[in-house]
């Protein structure tokens, strides 16, 4: 398989790409159409923030399993688009946390104390001391929007310097900002009280200039905005006008809407802005732990199946990758047994988690299934990543349900299809905690090894319809692996499902369909992963 590095990253993951045997291209400042005319031959990738991954580009990416961003933020990445095409996209959340505290300090720092400004005085040969006057930070109020990790790391480091910090993040617990020792507010509060103002979002349709005209105008006057997160989370114009009025009495910023800016952008002018080229990520360490941190997860992915740090479909923790793997397999066999016996079309899909099992996260688990469901039925590639996306586009609606009791299992999943005026209930469950069953179709118990080629059959419960369907498959030269048969009672609706070696013909279907008290016959397929 082979990895495309089209950004600048450090030597050793692009080692660990290549001790994992696969093949690795370094080829930075691609333009848009070199990295399109090229992306056909990828399976994975690896990017930072400089290549832009378009719909275009992802719409000529053929191969392409993966796209891994050294980094946190993957606003360069079509998200949509790359999951409809099932791709995965990973960032590396971790890498980078302290090297951007640290950068946002240093901002702070410099912005409180003009430190930018003074040096430039004095190696033009001024001495102007009464000129930068600064402030102190301590015992000021600092507002941190977003708390996640970089955002945290700030909030810790402020604390010791004696700031008093306010911090709104809408995934903020009340537990968590009390363990922290951090007052957990509301963004008007964060405006109105705030020394200083930091931001620590993703640019995302709700944090789009976030900060605005109107939303400095409930600033207080002399405030000062630090921004490391994403260019276009602040309005820069409205910025620049407040910063003129007084209403803001400096800002310090890494990142820009255009980056980098134009020739003498406004901004970059008043030296009541200092700023730096997109460096809170530019430190050796930082970038040597992205690097070694994607390529590793890179190859977890192309090698092991193991997805980690997905922004487009939920990871699985690697310690339970054991426990979990054999659940994504008998999931998606049983969609996919579900799918190839019901005729009609699906209007909802329900997976039921009962028992142990409902205790885990289970997104994965679903997706699992609804691949195996689409799968048979779709004449386009769905996998784990697009498979509820697919689904949904197509106007069926997806439930799960979870319940404490499972009969006589530990575990029991339900994988339910339901048209207009009719369903189908394919109930599994893991022998020795690794072999997939089914145990039940709709309302009959069975126990059927699900792989392989397979025929379903319904009918009559009367004597001669195992033997008629044995003798025929004889004459056809059709050997069997296992029979398995069941009914709710004497005399009524069975079912039938036979492991078979080879690929039925429709000419020896149309024979079963013959047979004295047949019902209903369907050829299955369900390929070993």
């Amino acid at each position: 398989m082979k990895v495309l590095v089209s950004d600048s990253i450090s030597q050793k993951g692009i080692d660990i790409l290549k001790k994992s045997g696969l093949i690795v291209d370094v080829k930075t400042g691609l333009k848009a159409e070199e990295l399109k005319s090229i992306i056909g031959e990828y399976d994975a990738l690896i990017i930072r923030s400089a290549t832009k991954v378009t719909a275009e580009i992802i719409e000529a990416a053929n191969k392409l399993k993966v796209i891994g961003r050294a980094g946190t933020g993957v606003d360069n990445v079509d998200k949509v688009a790359a999951t409809k095409k099932g791709i995965v996209v990973m960032n590396t959340p971790g890498g980078n946390t302290i090297t951007t505290a640290e950068h946002t300090l240093a901002m702070l720092f410099a912005l409180a104390r003009r430190i930018p400004q003074a040096t430039a005085s004095m190696k033009s040969g001024k001495w102007e001391k009464k000129k930068f006057m600064g402030v102190e930070i301590f015992n000021k109020t600092i507002g941190i929007i977003g708390l996640g990790r970089i955002g945290t790391e700030v909030a810790k480091r402020t604390q010791c310097m004696g700031m008093n910090v306010l911090a709104y993040d809408p995934f903020l617990s009340d537990e968590r900002a009390e363990e922290l020792g951090i007052t957990k507010t509301d963004l008007n509060r964060i405006f109105s009280e705030s020394d200083f103002i930091t931001i620590h979002t993703p640019l995302t349709s709700e944090t789009k200039y976030l900060i605005n005209k109107d939303t400095i105008a409930k600033m207080k006057k002399g405030v000062y905005i630090i921004n490391c997160a994403r260019g276009g989370i602040v309005n820069e114009k409205d910025l620049y006008e407040a910063i003129q009025e007084g209403k803001v009495a400096g800002a310090a910023l890494d990142v820009f809407e255009k980056e980098p800016p134009e020739e003498n952008y406004p901004l970059l002018l008043d030296d009541r802005v200092i700023c730096t080229p997109h460096l809170g990520a530019s430190t050796l360490e930082a970038q040597e732990n992205v690097a070694v941190a994607i390529a590793e997860q890179i190859v977890d992915y192309l090698i092991n199946g193991t997805i980690r740090n997905a922004v487009n479909f939920p990871s699985i923790p690697f310690d339970q990758v054991p426990l979990i793997r054999p659940y994504l397999v008998l999931l998606e066999r049983m969609g996919s047994f579900a799918s190839q016996i019901f005729s009609k079309s699906i209007k909802q899909i329900q997976i039921e988690y009962l028992g142990e099992i409902s205790t885990l996260n289970t997104q994965a688990l679903t997706a699992a299934a609804l691949k195996g469901i689409l799968d048979p039925i779709l004449g386009e590639p769905v996998n784990y990543v697009n498979a509820s996306f697919i689904a949904k586009e197509r106007g069926i609606e997806v439930k799960e349900i979870r319940g404490k009791e499972a009969g006589d299992y530990q575990s029991l999943v339900k994988v339910v299809l339901i048209s207009k005026d009719d369903k189908t209930v394919i109930a599994g469950t893991l022998l020795s905690k690794k072999d997939p069953r089914i145990v039940q179709i709709n309302d009959i118990s069975m126990e059927i090894i699900p792989e392989g080629f397979m025929i379903f059959m319904k009918n009559h419960d009367r004597p001669g319809v195992i033997g008629n369907i044995g003798t025929l498959l004889g004459k056809d030269n059709i050997n069997i692996g296992h029979m398995h048969f069941g009914r709710k009672e004497a005399g009524g609706i069975a079912y039938s499902v036979i492991s078979i070696d080879t690929q039925l013909t429709d000419e020896i279907i149309d024979k079963i369909k013959k047979l004295p008290n047949v019902l209903e016959v369907k050829p299955i397929y369900i390929p070993l992963q």
